[in-house]
């Protein structure tokens, strides 16, 4: 499978990997198949239980796919991984007023069950569905604002060495496991949402340089585009280059643009796309700013549209400052 899209990150929630017959399996596989993916495995980095928030909230947010990998112990996930989730995805960072960090980041639940599919049923003896348990976490999923993906999970994935299984039969279970994930987040990277979003980032990148010319930023312009910016409303390509002018006198080449959150909607002209940017510049003596560093925040709001080759168009443009 080819390797290509935004970063994935795995959140290995096994307590003890190096005794797992399939989780290792699946991860190993993953780890191989997909580019720019980083896999944290919780037994590792805290066997004491004692959650790194910040560094585990830095992946998050430097992340557009999540995957939570482990085995279904007692109907839900290890006692490690839900420490995880209870510390992480705290007050104002996943949910409450200002806990949107995660909104529009696509989550897979990924798992391996030891019990066989016909006793998850209401004549089982487990009684209920796996969609049934995994209710709660579809629900976090719902608070934080994240795509929630149809789950891959894989039945019968006890090794007992001679009493239960074949550990070929669990591994070759676990393979195809990992085939059918791998396959999931590639279909979300070649998305049309995920191209924006790599579109997005090139976008920013360019503009954090502001080079002399304009020709970048004129090519993914319609002609008759609206550009609506705290400096005023402009319109069409000869308007973007009065506006650049403007922006290339009053900040300094170097600036950098953090996309804070951004959220792609589908509707009937193209797609809406909504941004949460924040600007760190240096500015000119000359310029409305004195000179003096400045830290932005703003929401902006883009119309864009995606043709047979996947080059984006902007067709409105809108910048909003936050007033804190």
């Amino acid at each position: 499978m080819s390797k290509s899209g935004s970063k994935v990150l795995i959140i290995s929630g096994h307590p003890d990997l190096e005794q797992s017959y399939t989780n290792s399996v699946i991860l190993e596989q993953m780890h191989g198949a997909l580019d720019n993916v980083e896999i944290r495995r919780l037994d590792t980095l805290y066997s004491d239980y004692s959650i790194d928030i910040e560094a585990e909230q830095q992946a998050l947010l430097s992340a557009q796919v999540v995957v939570l990998q482990f085995p279904f112990y007692w109907y839900s996930m290890p006692a490690l991984l839900k420490k995880w989730m209870d510390d992480v995805f705290a007050f104002n960072f996943a949910y409450g007023a200002e806990g949107d960090k995660l909104k529009g980041k696509d989550l897979f639940l990924s798992f391996t069950v030891g019990g066989p599919q016909e006793s998850y049923n209401p004549l089982g003896y487990n009684h209920f569905t796996i969609e049934q348990f995994l209710r709660p976490l579809q629900q976090t999923a719902y608070l934080a604002g994240m795509n929630y993906h149809k789950p891959v999970y894989t039945h019968s994935m006890v090794y007992i060495p001679g009493v239960y299984n074949k550990l070929e039969d669990v591994q070759a279970r676990a393979a195809n496991h990992a085939n059918r994930l791998i396959t999931d987040i590639q279909t979300i990277q070649n998305s049309a949402e995920e191209k924006i979003r790599r579109f997005v980032a090139d976008w920013f990148a360019e503009f954090d340089q502001l080079p002399q010319g304009d020709e970048f930023f004129i090519q993914h312009l319609a002609p008759d585009v609206n550009w609506n910016m705290p400096e005023g409303k402009f319109k069409g390509h000869q308007g973007f280059s009065s506006w650049y002018e403007i922006a290339r006198s009053t900040f300094k080449p170097g600036c950098d643009h953090q996309v804070e959150q951004i959220e792609v909607i589908k509707n009937e002209s193209g797609y809406q796309v909504d941004l949460r940017i924040r600007m760190l510049a240096e500015t000119f003596p000359d310029s409305q700013f004195n000179g003096e560093g400045i830290n932005l925040l703003v929401n902006e709001i883009w119309q864009v549209s995606l043709d047979e080759h996947s080059a984006v168009t902007i067709h409105d443009y809108q910048v909003e400052p936050v007033i804190s």
